[in-house]
């Protein structure tokens, strides 16, 4: 356990970081990219949906980011709260715009998905619900960064609405089981038995996942790293002024 806390200097995540972000970038481009294709156009048409089905490939890993993005921003706000440790706050900075993005991308494909099926676009289902006001704090999160000058503070602030924010991303992850009605299916993959979805299906889909992760991991060491540097210039910055 100490060696882990030992990455909460800058000077250690850095040099961790500076490696691990593009071996985690590569294999996210060639996971992503084999996933997709083989999903596309290397799986057949479904019974039912035909080849609607196949945004399954984009619309799942997205949204499980989404759900994940902000459970890791969780975890980072709690570590601030309670070490006040500067790097897990900048990385919970990092995830936001990240999260916000495959929330979108969720609800994007969801709508296409679930057009023909549904016929409609949007529907008050509670996991749809419950996913755009995900979004909407996504969005008042990055904007209370933006807002608040001093770094600490804004820290505080967003950590303490990511705690509250948190209902609404385990509501997006089970709000089909918590509620029956709503046009939303249940999970597409579950560890319960039943086949709910066939091998052809789940090969690139776990690929598809597998490489969001990683590309989630990417962009966070990379969004990390940055404001790390910003808040070294920041610092710079400030001692010449006084000196000045």
């Amino acid at each position: 356990m100490a060696s882990f806390w030992e990455y909460a200097n800058p000077v250690k995540f850095m040099r961790l970081s500076g490696w691990l972000m593009p071996l985690s970038a590569v294999l996210a481009a060639v996971l992503i990219v084999t996933g997709l294709l083989w999903g596309f156009f290397g799986t057949p048409d479904d019974y039912r949906q035909g080849s609607t089905v196949k945004i399954i490939f984009l619309h799942v890993p997205a949204a499980l980011m989404a759900i994940n993005a902000w459970a890791m921003m969780l975890v980072a706000s709690l570590i601030w709260l309670i070490r006040r440790h500067h790097v897990s706050a900048l990385a919970a900075k990092a995830a936001a715009p990240i999260g916000a993005t495959m929330t979108l991308i969720a609800l994007i494909t969801g709508a296409i998905w679930g057009q023909p099926m549904w016929g409609t676009w949007w529907a008050w289902d509670p996991r749809l619900t419950s996913f755009l006001i995900l979004f909407l704090f996504y969005l008042g999160y990055i904007a209370l960064w933006s807002a608040i000058e001093d770094p600490d503070t804004a820290a505080d602030l967003t950590s303490v609405l990511c705690l509250v924010g948190s209902v609404f991303a385990v509501l997006s992850r089970y709000a089909a089981l918590f509620w029956n009605q709503g046009l939303h299916q249940g999970a597409s993959l579950s560890v319960a038995p039943g086949t709910r979805m066939d091998w052809s299906y789940k090969a690139p889909l776990y690929l598809c996942m597998i490489g969001f992760g990683l590309m989630f991991l990417a962009l966070v060491l990379a969004g990390t790293r940055t404001e790390i540097r910003a808040r070294r210039a920041r610092a710079l910055l400030t001692r010449e002024r006084v000196r000045a």
